[in-house]
């Protein structure tokens, strides 16, 4: 049986084709760069994350940028985040010419543990201005502890939930909690666009006023600037398709965590988790607090592991196999006071599997036997 990592045309039958209807409307409108069909996405958006501005940018890196721009981010600033990341968490800090102070993560989520932050910060570097927790592979991060420990430390918080859309907890929606939260929507997001584009979601009046600016020029008003900015608009096509999209968000999310359940059921009835030798440790489900962007185990002999399932016809990633602070083009930025122990052993160990909302129960049932069928034979580490 053939399991691939993501089939994005399976959601597009699905659709039925509405989202062509609505690029249909903006091919006839002529209207291609930000116009109506930006503004009613953005207004969607906001409504459905509960914030008053969602501004749309060219991708979910140039949201970290702008946000963190408008954050007074640059040379002689210091932002805290987490070196188990997609590249972009940490580059967008470098970008403006600030530096990165990395904390360890809960080996547990995987996301930031706040007690690595209050380890780092207890270093006494200078110049640091905020937090950057993200919400990765779609789980929200601690964001109680962490506002109260950026509320003691006079910080800000930016939160990357570019892998968590619609994740949402006793703190608030992913992307509200903090001064602004930023958005992806590349196509394998679980709300994902037909090309790059991103958010910046924000209450703070002064900050959206700045990203808005920003993603356009630095132009106040007809080739007035007030700022060098940027060219980071969402075009209108893709928002158009996010906006059909955006109505069956819950209904997705709520398909990945029961497919979520499904490949748990599966392991711990084959024996593969939940026990202390356990050769496979599975992502904890937090209700609506996860969204299941992938499905992560750690799981013993992972690269061994990951040929045998290709063989099987089944697709894996390997999401993070160098932590960011290992990054070459990240050296000269990074700041490691205190060891990054779990987060270094993580990238030796995590192993995406198919997650999708379409993906079948039969297909779970075959990824789970074919796990199976590696560890009877036994591998070593």
């Amino acid at each position: 049986m053939k399991v691939p990592f993501l089939d994005l045309s399976a959601q597009a039958r699905n659709l039925g084709g509405a989202v062509e209807a609505a690029v249909a409307e903006v091919l006839a409108s002529q209207r291609f760069i930000l116009g109506p069909a930006v503004d009613r996405f953005e207004a969607a958006m906001a409504a459905y994350c509960g914030v008053p501005h969602a501004i749309g940018v060219g991708s979910g890196t140039d949201a970290l940028v702008l946000a963190l721009r408008a954050l007074g981010v640059g040379p002689g600033r210091v932002v805290v985040t987490t070196p188990f990341s997609f590249f972009a968490t940490a580059s967008a800090v470098a970008r403006l010419g600030g530096r990165v102070l990395f904390a360890d993560v809960d080996p547990q989520t995987l996301n930031l543990d706040p007690a690595a932050v209050e380890a780092v910060l207890a270093a006494g570097i200078p110049g640091v201005v905020g937090l950057l927790p993200v919400h990765v592979f779609g789980r929200l991060a601690p964001m109680a502890d962490l506002a109260a420990l950026a509320s003691r430390h006079g910080l800000w918080i930016v939160e990357d939930a570019a892998q968590a859309v619609g994740a949402r907890g006793a703190t608030g929606m992913a992307g509200t909690i903090g001064r602004a939260g930023c958005l992806s929507f590349y196509p394998t997001k679980n709300l994902g666009g037909v090309g790059d584009g991103g958010m910046v979601l924000t209450a703070d009046e002064a900050l959206a006023t700045a990203v808005r600016r920003d993603r356009n020029q630095g132009m106040t008003g007809p080739y007035q600037h007030a700022s060098l900015g940027a060219c980071s608009r969402l075009d209108s096509i893709n928002a158009a398709a996010l906006h059909v999209k955006l109505a069956h968000l819950d209904d997705w999310n709520a398909r990945r965590r029961a497919v979520a359940a499904r490949y748990a059921e599966g392991f711990r009835d084959g024996g593969l988790a939940g026990g202390p030798d356990s050769a496979v440790v599975l992502p904890e489900p937090a209700a609506a607090a996860h969204v299941f962007h992938q499905y992560v185990v750690r799981a013993r002999a992972r690269d061994a592991l990951a040929e045998h399932l290709a063989a099987e016809g089944v697709v894996t990633q390997v999401y993070y196999r160098t932590p960011l602070h290992r990054q070459p083009p990240l050296a000269e930025f990074a700041l490691v006071p205190r060891p990054l122990g779990h987060a270094e052993r993580a990238a030796g160990e995590v192993l995406a599997l198919p997650l999708y909302p379409e993906l079948a129960d039969a297909q779970v049932a075959h990824v789970v036997r074919a796990c199976e069928r590696f560890y009877a034979t036994g591998p070593t580490l």
